[in-house]
């Protein structure tokens, strides 16, 4: 452990299972303490319980991300429980799933289910710290976006106009906050191996791999080693960028 955040302060949002739940375990094994936020209890208990094994400090919130209220209480909770916030990873998300289809027959409700959880959590969250990041000019804000929003996969309109805002929300907010010293960068993975997988068939999972140059999909801890590089100081001169985590089914 290089102990890069030693002494610092992260929250990561979605965190009970999957890339959330990587990377809330990878910046603590960087040394940070973790605030982890997700409305699944049982397994945010479990992630707790594993960032405490490591040594550092863990505070866990069951709560949902899209309740605008929820969100400020449980960031006011953060501050007195841990201090200031250093790191917010924005990485609660996701698509239709099982709810899915082509644009022509969705439906208003999937839109605004899918845009609210995938940007409007990341544009809410990110409000709570730019305030206090500003005023001591120091901070990281990573978004996790998906490749999806460059690839324009089938039936997935809803997740890609959402995942692409998340792009273009941290463009703008990183040309606001490049005065103040902090840092805001996307990350976008590709297919990785988590749950949000699971309703795929068998031949559109097949389709998926074949699409990707390294031939498989990724791991969770693949995009929190790279979620990790830019919570540290060791991106510091990056700002406004969006690096996918892809294994090279989109170029960029």
């Amino acid at each position: 452990m290089s102990e890069y955040l030693k002494g610092k302060i992260a929250v990561v949002t979605g965190s009970a299972n999957g890339i959330g739940r990587a990377a809330a375990v990878r910046l603590a094994r960087e040394g940070a303490d973790v605030a982890i936020l997700d409305r699944e209890e049982a397994p945010l208990k479990e992630v707790e319980a594993e960032i405490a094994g490591l040594g550092r400090r863990a505070f866990a919130l069951a709560l949902d991300l899209t309740d605008r209220r929820s969100v400020k209480a449980a960031f006011g909770e953060i501050r007195g429980a841990l201090g200031m916030v250093d790191v917010l990873v924005n990485n609660v998300g996701g698509g239709a799933r099982t709810r899915s289809s082509e644009f022509f027959s969705s439906e208003a409700e999937v839109w605004d289910d899918v845009v609210n959880l995938s940007l409007m959590t990341t544009m809410m969250c990110s409000r709570q710290v730019v305030p206090d990041m500003r005023e001591r000019k120091s901070g990281k804000i990573v978004s996790v976006a998906s490749d999806t929003a460059f690839y324009g996969d089938m039936s997935m309109s809803e997740y890609a106009a959402a995942k692409a805002g998340v792009i273009g929300f941290t463009r703008s907010l990183a040309r606001e906050l490049g005065p103040f010293n902090v840092n805001v960068n996307v990350i976008a993975p590709g297919p990785t191996r988590t749950r949000a997988l699971a309703w795929q068939s068998e031949e559109r999972l097949q389709k998926m791999i074949s699409s990707i140059p390294l031939g498989r999909l990724g791991d969770p801890m693949e995009i929190a080693n790279a979620i990790n590089f830019l919570a540290t100081d060791q991106s510091s001169f990056i700002t406004g960028q969006v690096i996918p985590v892809n294994g090279g089914r989109v170029f960029r």
